[in-house]
């Protein structure tokens, strides 16, 4: 596989629909990268973030050194299990924020992070770290322009952010600390997330695990709808749990 830029194989990975956007945030935002298994007449290619968020499209191949959660078709699974033969699905759910849904206003003072904010944003617990992954950490995250968070003193609590930039959507992910869930932190910083994605003329979208019921519970009080029912494909790694 080579290194390509995104706009080459951008046909590979359309139309685009709201989900784990992975080829449409690398070619927002710069971070990750794609590849192609040959130039210029690829038939397999891939979208590959920080943390091992990646996508395959074209013709399945087994892939030498895949590793990560992988966003593939069906058709994938016999050259998934041939790089790790106790691949796992990790089911997903899929919905999206209609344009005439009314979002409350956050009821927890929120603000949006900078890049200032970076330092502190090292200091999430380790469990929740992975909200910065697709944009390459802390530093990436609070510089993005697309997260906002909830802060008790100096230190913030709960953060939502755009997870995955597209051109028509972008999917929201949230944490909160643990000693201070069920406060509806996440859900105030969400809310405000989603008021700057509609701005930027998109629609949210958020994608969480069936066992997540907090996430869902998130989902349900901002007035998200399901759209579809997903798997992502964990290969040579554990299948993410609830925290």
């Amino acid at each position: 596989m080579q290194e390509v830029a995104a706009a080459d194989v951008a046909a590979f990975f359309a139309p685009e629909r709201p989900g784990p956007l992975i080829h449409a945030h690398v070619a927002a935002t710069g971070v990750g990268r794609c590849s192609a298994d040959g130039w210029p007449d690829p038939v397999t290619v891939t979208a590959e973030l920080p943390g091992g968020n990646i996508a395959v499209r074209g013709a399945p191949a087994p892939l030498a050194g895949l590793r990560g959660l992988i966003e593939a078709g069906p058709e994938w699974l016999p050259a998934l299990r041939e790089v790790d033969r106790g691949v796992a699905a990790w089911p997903r759910l899929v919905s999206v924020l209609p344009p005439s849904s009314d979002v409350p206003a956050p009821v927890h003072p929120v603000r949006r992070l900078t890049p200032q904010d970076a330092a502190v944003i090292e200091l999430l617990h380790p469990s929740i770290a992975w909200i910065g992954e697709t944009w390459d950490g802390a530093a990436g995250l609070a510089a993005s322009g697309h997260a906002w968070a909830a802060f008790v003193g100096d230190r913030p609590v709960a953060v939502a952010c755009s997870f995955y930039v597209g051109t028509r959507y972008e999917d929201i992910g949230v944490v909160t600390e643990p000693d201070h869930r069920g406060r509806g932190l996440s859900t105030a910083c969400a809310a405000a997330l989603i008021t700057d994605i509609r701005r930027r003329r998109r629609q949210p979208s958020w994608t969480t695990s069936p066992d997540n019921a907090a996430s869902r519970g998130v989902a349900a009080a901002l007035g998200f709808v399901h759209q579809r029912d997903d798997v992502l494909f964990a290969v040579g790694v554990p299948v993410p749990t609830v925290d």
